[in-house]
């Protein structure tokens, strides 16, 4: 398996990819081409745990570790991280409605399903492309990246984590879990400005030849925690060759039978995983594009402009605030034929413009595959509400805009076909908007005691690591300019 660029040509092995993060044309790394699950292979899956199945998938892309290092990897990964090591259990709330639970690990959001393996990708890689070298991980986050990446690679050896968040646009769960983070070698920081503006700063850092030079100079390099790692994106391919497998194995689907999955989604990673799986061989037949009131991928998928020149909104579903798409330029790069001059001159587009418009051909492609659906705040709580009043479910803001998307398209659609989607956090991360939802009463004033009033309401178990937080020490105050960002990483780099 070889990975090249969206940008440009390349033909570099996975370690390579994984270890650098980004491309040095500004582009993010893509396979060639597409491993197959053939039916020999899909049989067995179907009655593999979860480990064997990460490890089956990621054997076919990361070619160049050899089967110890994947086991090592998988296995400190999910072994003892996740409760009662089902790390995606596949849980039917309704007839063809199935909900892909992924944040039953220690910061109870999806983004643990690929942080706590990417670590140990990264160390295995780096021993393979950069010995002796200290990873430098540079993350922008919109709250739950950042929390999942500082719990995976705390203390890990060789490595030095920086994250960057929205001061005022995260929920504050998601700012407590960041800031209380233990570990001698993370650090932490709020900006100015939203994620898109983290991000947009981070993505400059790794750009900088002078920032190049100056890790260079320690013996250091810049790596990535972000969607834009492919060592971010193979781990979410794995769940959702995961779920296939368990609609199979419990009679939910058919062999032969295709299925939906439905997204909620801002950075565009998270689907494209899925999109992903489909190139090996799941056979999905819609994927049903979920966005809040930052509505600027469904715009996309309907009309084929991407226009970011728009208000950017602050909702209930914080980790979707996003109007920077990144993943979507590995889409596109697929979609125009794995080439990637059109793909340089979409990106220098929005750079200059802050739009783009993609053929129609590639749009007609597009269409093929997806639709989009968005919904506003009063939507998301009605669905989270409609959804514990119909079936006792409680899910979160984020897993809630899925659910709307989703019935949305049942509306417009006479489609019986199994859905799968993703729930991307736990529900209790974000009590303050759930609670309302569920609860007529008076709300108390403290976000713990949102977390007791909940439980109680819902006969549910309060996430421990939540839990935990109540009395945990604040060890990461900062809060900084955006144009303070590379004296920030200085500053942490020079202790």
């Amino acid at each position: 398996m070889k990975f090249t660029s969206t940008r440009s040509i390349l033909s570099i092995e996975s370690s390579t990819a994984i270890t650098k993060g980004i491309a040095d044309d500004g582009g993010l790394f893509v396979p060639t081409s597409f491993p197959k699950l053939d039916a020999d292979l899909v049989g067995k899956l179907i009655h593999m745990d979860y480990q064997a199945r990460a490890k089956a998938v990621l054997s076919l892309f990361l070619t160049d570790f050899t089967p110890d290092e994947l086991d090592y990897c998988v296995k400190g990964a999910y072994t003892g991280t996740f409760e009662n090591d089902v790390p995606a259990p596949l849980v039917e709330v309704a007839p063809r409605m199935n909900l892909l639970e992924l944040w039953h690990g220690p910061t109870c959001a999806f983004k643990d399903m690929a942080l706590q393996l990417l670590p140990y990708l990264l160390t295995v890689s780096a021993a393979k492309t950069a010995p002796g070298r200290t990873m430098i991980i540079l993350v922008a986050t919109s709250g739950d990246t950042g929390k999942a990446a500082l719990d995976g690679f705390a203390d890990v050896e060789n490595t030095r984590i920086i994250v960057f968040y929205p001061q005022d646009g995260v929920s504050s769960m998601q700012k407590r879990q960041m800031t209380t983070q233990r570990g001698a070698n993370v650090a932490v920081a709020g900006i100015e400005g939203n994620f898109d503006d983290a991000q947009t700063g981070v993505k400059s850092i790794f750009a900088d030849p002078a920032m190049k030079e100056y890790l260079a100079s320690r013996n250091m390099e810049f790596s990535s925690a972000n969607s834009i790692n492919f060592g971010r994106l193979v781990p979410q391919i794995v769940y959702y060759v995961s779920a296939w497998c368990d609609l199979l194995k419990s009679g939910r689907l058919a062999p032969g039978e295709t299925f939906n999955i439905t997204v909620p989604t801002g950075n565009f990673g998270n689907i494209l995983a899925a999109v992903y799986a489909k190139y090996m061989g799941v056979p999905v037949n819609k994927f049903i594009c979920a966005s809040n009131r930052n509505n600027i991928l469904t715009d996309f998928i309907r009309t084929g402009t991407y226009d970011r020149n728009r208000p950017f909104f602050t909702t209930s579903s914080p980790s979707m605030d996003i109007l920077i798409s990144s993943n979507l330029e590995r889409l596109l790069f697929h979609l125009y034929g794995n080439n990637p001059a059109p793909i340089r001159d979409l990106m220098a587009q929005l750079k200059a413009n802050g739009k783009y418009t993609v053929s129609p051909d590639v749009l007609a492609a597009l269409q093929s595959d997806f639709v989009g659906y968005c919904c506003d705040d009063q939507a998301t709580a009605d669905t989270i509400s409609a959804l514990f009043r119909e079936h006792h479910y409680l899910c979160d803001t984020h897993t809630a805009v899925a659910v709307n998307a989703y019935r949305q398209y049942l509306a417009e659609n006479a489609d019986n076909r199994p859905c799968v989607i993703a729930s991307t956090a736990s529900p209790y991360k974000f009590a303050a908007s759930v609670l309302p939802a569920v609860f007529d009463g008076a709300l108390p004033a403290n976000e713990f005691e949102m977390l007791d009033k909940l439980s109680e309401v819902s006969a549910t178990k309060i996430p421990a690591p939540l839990a935990a937080l109540k009395n945990a020490e604040i060890l990461h105050p900062a809060a900084i300019e955006r144009t303070a960002m590379r004296d920030f990483i200085r500053d942490f780099l020079n202790k």
